[in-house]
């Protein structure tokens, strides 16, 4: 049986545009709420938080970088979203199943995403280490199986539908 693989696009340039746009909405969703879950937990300045995205890959230095820094981890942070968001089209393009249930693909991408982050990029990161919370992981997963699985396979499955 031949397998069956959606079109990557009536062009290139509209698949990009798609990824791009998608980016740009679950990044921005991404970072919105994590950082008003950074601040409900009593981060005073959400500069904090972006320093400790950049910290993954310039370690300790990050947090005495001021706004530079700080700009660095938001530029990290949408790179991340990028690839996510990216790896996702072309997954949606070679495994249409993907795009069967919004809802369902949110909630597995969601996790995926959360546990290759926290589980293996995070820790082989140059990030300060902290022990687990099962209560902060959950809200974690929570944030980005909305923020990131959510947008991503909607729109995904409104580009190749």
């Amino acid at each position: 049986m031949e397998q069956q693989f959606l079109p990557l696009d009536k062009t290139p340039t509209s698949l990009i545009i798609a990824i791009v746009q998608t980016w740009l909405i679950a990044g921005s969703l991404d970072a919105t709420a994590a950082t008003i879950h950074f601040m409900l937990r009593g981060g005073a300045n959400p500069l904090r938080l972006f320093q400790f995205v950049a910290s993954g890959i310039m370690g300790q230095e990050a947090f005495a970088g001021g706004i530079i820094t700080g700009f660095v981890g938001l530029l990290l942070h949408y790179f991340i979203a990028l690839v996510w968001t990216t790896l996702f089209f072309l997954g949606a393009s070679k495994l249409p199943i993907l795009l069967q249930n919004v809802i369902v693909s949110s909630i597995i991408y969601g996790v995926v995403v959360w546990l290759v982050m926290s589980q293996l990029i995070v820790p082989l990161s140059s990030t300060p280490k902290s022990p687990f919370n099962p209560v902060q992981a959950i809200i974690g997963a929570c944030i980005l199986v909305v923020c990131i699985g959510l947008p991503v396979a909607y729109f995904a499955r409104k580009y190749f539908s």
